[in-house]
């Protein structure tokens, strides 16, 4: 028995402070420190809550804007219940598959709007996440000359906007220059709303 009521209130004490005090500390203190990213980081325009800038977005069915890294989360795009990749090696058919139909898409559409350079990489394949808001620099300006069209904008000042919206490395081990999608779209919205 005083096994049994020692094992209760080691039970009892272990709820009380790891299940009930340890998270409201934390999550006071992240609510006073960090507010914004304890709320999701999400982006609102005009009260309304549009999206995420820790989330992609798919903009694939919207040709007026620009267009994230493909997502992996199956059949529902950047899905962040299923956030973590796929399970297929690049060596894999069901990947090589996958990576030419997207690649043929995408030449697809630059044939028809004149770009003749390779399809960058990041746009035929997925982050480890299959959620990523961001896209690298170079993808994203490979993507001008349609999204260009599509708004009957001058493609110079669409390369200046996406140019002033991309996140330049400080230090050496900082990763290229990117670019969040979703922020991106907002302000071409801004600068030319989608019709």
């Amino acid at each position: 028995m005083k096994t049994l009521w020692s094992s209760l209130r080691l039970v009892l004490w272990a709820t009380v402070v790891l299940g009930i005090a340890y998270p409201l500390v934390v999550t006071s203190l992240a609510q006073v420190l960090f507010p914004a990213q304890a709320n999701g980081s999400l982006v609102s325009v005009q009260g309304h809550i549009v999206g995420s800038s820790l989330i992609g977005q798919d903009f694939s069915t919207k040709p007026s804007y620009f267009v994230g890294r493909p997502s992996a989360t199956g059949d529902h795009p950047y899905n962040p219940l299923a956030s973590g990749g796929s399970n297929l090696t690049v060596a894999g058919k069901a990947f090589q598959d996958k990576v030419t139909k997207l690649r043929n898409d995408w030449v697809a559409k630059a044939t028809s709007a004149g770009v003749t350079s390779p399809v960058p990489e990041a746009l035929v394949t997925a982050s480890a996440s299959g959620l990523d808001p961001d896209l690298d620099l170079n993808a994203t300006l490979w993507q001008v000359p349609f999204v260009a069209k599509e708004r009957h904008l001058d493609p110079a000042s669409l390369r200046a906007l996406v140019e002033s919206n991309a996140v330049r490395p400080t230090f050496p081990w900082d990763p290229p220059a990117f670019v969040n999608v979703l922020a991106l779209n907002l302000a071409l919205d801004r600068m030319s709303p989608a019709r």
